[in-house]
């Protein structure tokens, strides 16, 4: 079994300042301290009949058959075809041939740049380098396996070329050491190694003799752009069997005598059990038993709807300690956070004082909600509990952090726990937590048989962990030339991505995460919100509150309400300049010219017409994590709500690797940032959301997204991440449209109440 991360103490916050100094000054204790633990690592991997092992990312066997290891979880974003894309086009793999499987726990596969983002402190920035790497340890060593944050390509891109490159040359060498001829003179081309002659060899034949060959110091990376698979837009590997039906997800497992549950908890908060029918379920056919835990009460029967139906005749009740969530707490807790002494100035340039001091300002106020998953599969796992260990099979965005979990939670070693990663229908960040297979793995302890659990739709709205809501003072400073002189950004909100790694990482209980993380500023909650534009003199200060409401990982984070105040608040500004939308940002945009590009892509495509009045069309444009992206939008009001006429994106994300697949996750996320705009938050009300059917959401329907095209515009950076990038674009652009339209600015999410 896979190295799994340590568990240093009951009270372990990750990577703190008082750990780096332990044993000297300047950290001096804990870099020579990890320097001396080994370095290097074997691949985990098993190797089937007639398969070899050339690396930690590919197994070859003898017909052929390319089998590309991928440690990320796919959920939806195409991550299982564009990493082998990478690794083939290097190796000159037929794509026919490729197949993919899932990675075991190990610290090769380590996302240490998700952990830098995520993990990231005042002292690990302020020794630089040295700060990475403590990072980069900590994250490998822990085998810190994570998917999110559209990291994947920018953390694994140059792994697999390079996994790719090593196997081409280990393939050569063994077809060359057949023929006689120089290894330097063979190549792989659509899977045959050839010798530039007319000798052919499969790569099948060869793979077992690879291994015994040795690797040049450098690299050689293929020339050439004849019969490359990189940029090219290949199949997806995993559409074949999600259209006839084959493919697995977690509700799909079936296992030997294997029964189903349905799970209640209590209201958000610090809630325990404490009382139930247990005599009204008996009279379910199909139910076998109700398994009670401090916090919970799972239903389990013969098949799932017994179960649930089980649960709801038990009727449990929850004593819950303190004041119960209501949205009046939530708002009185993000307006107190600003007379507050917790906030920071997080970022800053130039000197904001004399340019405010004794000046007209536009100063304007912005909310938004918490917005929820809202994923198409509600939490599932599934767990088979023995004398010898434990195996879980659950779609997990942490799987490392999971099955340390599943593994405290039964009193077993992390040797005896086997976690399955399966692919996700959607996640959006809800993956990131484990509790469902911890429960599954309890529940199937007690049952002593196989046991899936699945939660109800209710209850995955009752528990999600949210997005967080956040208010944000916003005023600025314009000179005679129109020109942004100053910019403050106060925003107040909780940090979600604090709570999330206090829970995953710590096993915070969800209140307890959100209480401790109540006084902490951090970047990572007002990611989004340094502007990318020339503005001589400006600042962001954060204000961290307790709403009471536990938050988690979500797409693109804080850059979602980020870009919302940012964007809304330029037009605001444009407006007072009496200049049009486009030409005010362009203006400031003379270092930044891929943002610039985007913008003027975006406006060109859609017939930008400056923003007149009753035009209904709006603008917003964004940097996060190596994309720039631009949206327009025609929207107009239809009695007390918003309808979409077009949506254009033009991105500028790198070199991509699946170009098709770029284009469907940047939709994805146009798609996804007009739910938020929409509706995807909820009132909360004596600690439960006031709604929890997805048809009460006032989520958008084809109907309402109207016509969508998006430009992938070409460039040879680096390839980044595309899942997040257009998402936070989109509600800003509906705003902007909106004021057009009504001569009313719209300054909180969702733009219109929700039904």
């Amino acid at each position: 079994m896979a190295r799994h991360p340590r568990k240093t103490s009951d009270k372990h916050k990750g990577i703190d300042r008082r750990s780096l100094l332990i044993g000297g000054g300047a950290a001096a204790g804990l870099l020579i301290a990890w320097g001396a633990w080994p370095r290097s690592y074997r691949p985990n991997l098993n190797a089937g009949p007639g398969e070899t092992i050339l690396n930690a990312f590919l197994k070859i066997d003898r017909s052929g058959q390319i089998i590309v290891v991928v440690p990320q979880t796919e959920m939806g974003q195409g991550i299982t075809t564009i990493l082998p894309q990478i690794l083939a086009d290097e190796l000159g793999a037929d794509w026919r041939t490729v197949a993919v499987q899932s990675a075991p726990v190990s610290p090769l596969y380590a996302n240490t740049l998700l952990a830098r983002e995520w993990l990231a402190s005042d002292w690990t920035r302020l020794i630089g380098g040295a700060g990475d790497w403590v990072l980069d340890q900590y994250a490998t060593r822990s085998s810190l396996m994570l998917t999110g944050g559209g990291s994947s390509v920018p953390m694994f891109h140059d792994a697999y070329r390079d996994a790719g490159a090593a196997a081409r040359i280990l393939l050569c060498k063994a077809a060359a050491a057949r023929w006689g001829v120089p290894w330097e003179s063979c190549d792989i081309q659509e899977g045959l190694i050839t010798d530039g002659a007319n000798r052919r060899m499969k790569i099948g034949e060869a793979v077992e003799d690879a291994p015994r060959q040795s690797l040049p110091d450098i690299l050689p990376l293929r020339q050439g752009q004849d019969g490359r698979l990189s940029g090219q837009d290949l199949p997806r590997l995993d559409t074949p069997s999600k259209i006839d039906g084959s493919h697995n997800f977690g509700a799909d497992i079936r296992l030997p005598d294997m029964v189903y549950a349905s799970v209640r908890q209590g209201p958000i908060g610090d809630a325990t059990l404490s009382a139930l029918d247990e005599k009204a379920p008996t009279t379910v056919t199909g139910f076998l038993k109700l398994v009670r835990q401090e916090r919970w009460v799972a239903a389990v029967a013969s098949n799932w709807w017994a179960a649930n139906k089980a649960l709801d005749l038990a009727d449990p009740t929850f004593q819950l300690h303190g004041v119960p969530l209501d949205s009046g707490r939530i708002d009185e807790a993000l307006e107190n956070a600003f007379s507050g002494s917790d906030g920071r100035r997080l970022y800053a340039q130039g000197d904001l004082l004399p340019v405010f001091e004794g000046a007209t300002i536009l100063a304007s106020e912005y909310q938004v909600d918490a917005a929820l998953h809202l994923s198409l599969e509600p939490p599932c796992a599934t767990a088979r509990v023995t004398d010898d260990g434990a195996e879980i099979w659950m779609a997990t965005q942490a799987p490392g952090l999971a099955c340390a979990a599943i593994a405290d939670a039964l009193g077993l070693g992390e040797a005896a726990v086997t976690v399955y990663p399966l692919h996700a229908g959607g996640s959006f960040g809800r993956a990131m937590d484990w509790d469902v297979g911890v429960q599954a793995a309890l529940i199937a302890r007690d049952m002593g048989r196989p046991v899936q659990l699945l939660w109800s739709r209710l209850e995955d709205v009752v528990q999600d962990r949210p997005g967080a809501p956040a208010y944000a003072r916003m005023a600025a400073k314009l000179g005679r030339n129109g020109a942004i002189e100053g910019w403050l950004a106060k925003v107040a909100t909780p940090c979600a991505l604090t709570q999330t790694w206090s829970r995953i990482a710590d096993r915070a209980l969800p209140r307890e995460a959100a209480a401790d993380a109540g006084d902490k500023a951090t970047r990572l909650a007002v990611a989004g919100m340094p502007l990318p534009y020339a503005v001589p003199n400006w600042a962001v200060d954060h204000y961290p509150a307790d709403v009471g409401l536990a938050l988690g990982f979500t797409r693109a984070n804080a850059h979602m309400h980020g870009a919302f105040f940012t964007e809304s608040f330029l037009d605001e500004l444009a407006h007072l300049a009496g200049m049009e939308a486009m030409s005010f940002r362009i203006q400031m945009l003379g270092g930044n010219p891929r943002l610039a590009h985007c913008l003027s892509t975006a406006a060109a495509m859609g017939g930008w017409q400056g923003g007149i009045s009753g035009s209904g069309q709006g603008l917003a444009a964004h940097q996060m994590d190596g994309v720039s992206a631009a949206v327009m939008v025609e929207a107009a009001m239809n009695g007390d709500q918003f309808t979409i006429g077009r949506i254009i994106a033009a991105v500028d994300a790198g070199d991509q690797v699946n170009p098709d697949i770029a284009r469907q996750q940047i939709e994805s996320g146009l798609i996804h940032g007009l739910a938020y705009a929409m509706g995807a938050s909820v009132s909360y009300q004596g600690g439960l959301p006031t709604r929890a059917i997805l048809g009460r959401m006032n989520l958008p329907r084809l109907a309402d997204v109207g016509e969508v095209t998006v430009e992938l515009i070409r460039s040879t950076a680096p390839p980044a991440g595309v899942e997040d990038a257009a998402a936070p674009l989109v509600a800003p652009a509906i705003a902007n449209a909106l004021f057009t339209w009504t001569g009313q600015r719209l300054r909180s999410l969702p733009l219109v109440g929700s039904p």
